[in-house]
């Protein structure tokens, strides 16, 4: 079976969470037999979209992985960035017919539970690949 070409986008904000994320992401794409094609770095995970639209524009992946920290706050704002970012997220992977999986963790969460969740990058390349290789054999009309 052709290999799968990931692409990650990987959120800055709360980095020393996020890359502990990403290093356990590309670890398990390896482990999958999956490629890690390209990473883009974005300041927060508001900014995550725009670059998942960039990147499925060009067309170099079968599926992104999202992944970002979005830390509860005095205010709402940690549920606002994370709705609006999976709602736009998974609007793109409709629109483009490509995978692109939530390794967000949040909101209302704090440092301590976000360190508790960072297998959620390694989930969402769980997903994507399995969704990729299930379409491929769907398209192609095997049965799995």
């Amino acid at each position: 079976m052709e290999k799968v070409r990931l692409g990650f986008v990987v959120s800055e904000f709360n980095r020393d969470i996020t890359y502990m994320m990403e290093i356990l992401a590309k670890e398990h794409a390896e482990f999958l037999e999956a490629e890690v094609f390209e990473v883009i770095r974005v300041p927060g995970t508001f900014d995550i979209p725009i670059a998942v639209k960039k990147m499925l524009e060009k067309g170099n992946v079968d599926a992104i992985v999202a992944i970002g920290c979005v830390l509860e706050g005095e205010t709402e704002h940690d549920e606002i960035v994370a709705q609006h970012s999976a709602r736009k997220i998974m609007d793109l992977s409709i629109d483009f017919g490509k995978p692109v999986t939530l390794g967000i963790s949040g909101p209302g969460m704090g440092r301590i539970a976000a360190a508790e969740r960072i297998d959620y990058a390694k989930r969402a390349v769980e997903a994507a690949v399995k969704l990729v290789r299930r379409l491929r054999e769907y398209e192609s009309g095997k049965k799995s």
